[in-house]
């Protein structure tokens, strides 16, 4: 579990290379081995051992293939997918996007950097709708709302930092996107009616792509797995590249990034899909509320 990005002079500690060391540590464990005797077999000192186990460094080929051998790791699928997540966070290193630009996202950076080169998130949000499917009136009315922020020019630059993550959704390779949304969160009239009725009827149009479901866990659903956190997994190109986990608290950042955490909360998205209405149903519930406004 880690907070937002650290940052160790001009080493980064990334996410993806955080679960990759994660991963490593767990397999080094197993075989009952120490740091020094990994580093051995890289030809390499302990401490770039304990770096790498602690996502300080990436990670090169070769040096992942020297451990899974030292290891006992055989599986040709364990080592693709450890290959794949290093590519993976190898790649997200060397962008230099669009959302360092943007200091108002905060902590939200680390998240919208992933979302770019993501395939597939998906989100379970019960008090508002996903930053995603958000229109600037809804987005900038919760930054209002909030009261993170007093300079009215801070809130137009946050604003226009979290709209422009929505190009993922019509783009060349548009992400997959899966979102499940509390009844609540459409009722709630953030901005009031008007800016609520364009929210509503954009979601139905966003929802209208084919590579973005959306559902509504209505009220009448009851008690399900999602009802005390809200949170975002998400998923990555290589199909061996292991989930992570989002949540954003009013205090802090977090990042589950175990295979064991990626796993519940899979399961859990599950159930409370199941609580969910179908897609079209879901949709016709949005327009219904619409109209009530």
């Amino acid at each position: 579990m880690a907070a937002e990005q650290p940052s160790r002079g001009n080493r980064v500690s990334t996410v993806l290379a955080r679960k990759l060391g994660g991963e490593l540590l767990r397999l080094r464990d197993a075989a009952g081995l120490t740091q020094p005797q990994a580093a051995a077999a890289l030809s390499a000192t302990a401490a770039k051992v304990a770096k790498m186990e602690k996502g300080w460094v990436p990670f090169r080929e070769p040096d992942i293939r020297a451990l899974c051998e030292l290891y006992g790791v055989s599986d040709a699928q364990v080592v693709d997918r450890l290959l794949s997540l290093a590519k993976t966070d190898r790649e997200r290193r060397k962008v230099k996007g669009w959302w360092n630009e943007y200091p108002e996202l905060r902590a939200l950076v680390e998240y919208v950097a992933l979302e770019d080169i993501a395939t597939g998130v998906r989100t379970w949000q019960g008090a508002f709708v996903p930053g995603l499917l958000q229109t600037p009136d809804y987005a900038r009315a919760l930054a209002v709302g909030n009261a993170d922020w007093d300079d009215p020019d801070e809130i137009e630059r946050f604003v226009e930092a979290k709209i422009a993550r929505q190009v993922r959704l019509t783009d060349a390779n548009p992400l997959q996107l899966w979102a499940l949304i509390g009844e609540g969160a459409l009722r709630q009239l953030v901005g009031g009616r008007d800016v609520m009725r364009a929210q509503l009827a954009h979601l139905v149009q966003a929802a209208g792509h084919p590579h973005v479901k959306v559902q509504v866990v209505p009220f009448i659903a009851g008690s399900h797995p999602g009802m005390t956190s809200a949170f975002s997994i998400v998923s990555f190109a290589e199909s061996g590249a292991m989930d992570v986990v989002y949540m954003d608290t009013t205090s802090s950042t977090l990042w589950l990034e175990s295979e064991a955490d990626a796993a519940r909360h899979d399961a859990a998205f599950g159930r409370i899909a199941r609580n969910g209405l179908a897609p079209r149903d879901s949709l016709a519930l949005v327009e219904r509320i619409r109209k009530e406004l």
